[in-house]
């Protein structure tokens, strides 16, 4: 395995010496880290199934990401650096484990910062009989040449398409670049991947694009859904998209005006507008879905 001299996995395109050790803004060094592995009832029903089945998305969540959100519900792992360290491996027989205790997929959330450990553990699972679909759990901050370098891994991408403001994307997430970053990263995808495939009510194939509706800010919601909207008829190729209402002030995100969780009104005017653009293939929310306890516990389970 071949750790970066000069950091380029990413958008930041840092240049840390990785493999001297150094760490890049993502907070990765030349040591993997991740929080949990699990089987997780809380993905899209397509990827987790039933959440009162024991089976779920067999889901390893890494330590560190490449953006800053101020809202992360997962930023003790995100953001804080919560985590052990691994070596390839232990990754790889934690993917076998996950298979093993009846996985419908392995959901690989935040891994980009890990790309050469995590592909090495791919690679040996299968040559040990690894055969579960791969989700590429992401915020969609990728660039294109990383979107490549997984085909022939993943088989679903699970990616956020946050913003349509870089004034917006800025101010939440550190990356004004994020609007053009994740629609070229997302075009890629797409281009890999092709149209939805199923195995009865589970996804093998495809792109689930997720929006996160945020509190005071419907109006970027709603020219996120036109990009959608344009990047489906421009390239042809149909997606999932996941409409979630479930924010809930997490970290810093009183901080930055998003102290309280979006109304039904505010969500309503989203989901009113997918439906007007035909984004109708996918998921939308309960407002009830707003509620901590939807997210894990990062209590380094099973690593």
């Amino acid at each position: 395995m071949q750790l970066p001299e000069h950091c380029q996995m990413c958008p930041r395109r840092c240049g840390a010496n990785r493999a001297a050790g150094r760490t890049g803004l993502c907070g990765a060094g030349d040591t993997l880290y991740a929080a949990r592995a699990a089987l997780h009832h809380w993905e899209e029903p397509c990827l987790s199934g039933d959440p009162q089945d024991a089976a779920g998305s067999g889901t390893v969540f890494f330590t560190g990401c490449t953006l800053r959100c101020c809202y992360c519900q997962n930023y003790p792992i995100s953001q804080e650096g919560l985590g052990k360290a691994i070596s390839v491996g232990r990754l790889t027989e934690i993917f076998l484990e996950l298979q093993a205790n009846g996985a419908h997929n392995l959901n690989l959330v935040t891994a980009t910062q890990w790309l050469p450990w995590v592909t090495e553990a791919l690679d040996r699972a299968r040559a040990e009989g690894f055969s579960l679909p791969v989700v590429y759990n992401t915020g969609g901050y990728e660039t294109p040449e990383t979107v490549r370098q997984l085909e022939g891994y993943v088989d679903i991408w699970l990616t956020d398409y946050k913003y349509a403001s870089p004034e917006l994307a800025a101010e939440l997430s550190g990356a004004p670049d994020y609007p053009e970053v994740a629609d070229r990263a997302l075009r890629q995808m797409l281009a890999q991947t092709g149209e939805p495939v199923f195995a009865g009510d589970f996804l093998q194939k495809g792109v689930i694009v997720r929006h996160l509706a945020l509190p005071g800010h419907t109006a970027d919601s709603l020219a996120v859904l036109q990009k959608l909207s344009d990047i489906r008829h421009e390239t042809g190729i149909p997606f999932l998209t996941s409409l979630m209402s479930q924010f809930t002030p997490f970290y810093k995100a009183a901080e930055h005006g998003l102290g309280r969780r979006i109304t039904t009104y505010e969500y309503r005017k989203v989901v009113d507008a997918a439906i007007n653009l035909g984004l109708t293939d996918g998921y939308m929310q309960e407002k009830s879905s707003a509620r901590e306890e939807y997210t894990p516990p990062f209590d380094l389970e099973g690593i």
